[in-house]
């Protein structure tokens, strides 16, 4: 690559991460390959996914296979955690019950329509 092409793309790459930095949902994925081989393991078959990934060991993964041809995994869908009341229990020791006179509210007229002599013209 000659000299001036370098500066072109340096200007470039410099012009897309000002693009991207304000806007990250814009940035293209990075997408990396690794040749890898099919092996049985059991009555199952497995693949091996090397370390530089970023996966992490037991996630749980949903493959993606049409007309037989392996495209591509994503992570499962995680089962929500469910709140567990017993550790919060009885924390907040100094809270009062609202008396029944405090939840009453006055009627107020609203702010806005024909209640307020406004008709909207």
């Amino acid at each position: 690559m000659t000299k001036r092409n370098e500066v072109s793309e340096e200007r470039r790459q410099f012009a897309l991460n000002r693009v991207f930095g304000s806007a990250p949902w814009l940035k293209p994925s990075e997408k990396t390959r690794h040749k890898v081989k099919v092996f049985k393991s059991g009555n199952s078959l497995a693949v091996r996914i090397p370390a530089g990934t970023r996966l992490v060991a037991g996630t749980e993964m949903e493959l993606i296979v049409e007309d037989g041809q392996f495209l591509s995994y994503e992570p499962a869908d995680q089962p929500k955690r469910k709140f567990n009341i017993a550790k919060v229990a009885g924390s907040a020791t100094g809270l009062q019950l609202i008396a029944p006179e405090d939840r009453l509210f006055e009627d107020r007229a609203l702010l806005a329509g024909k209640e307020d002599g406004n008709d909207g013209a």
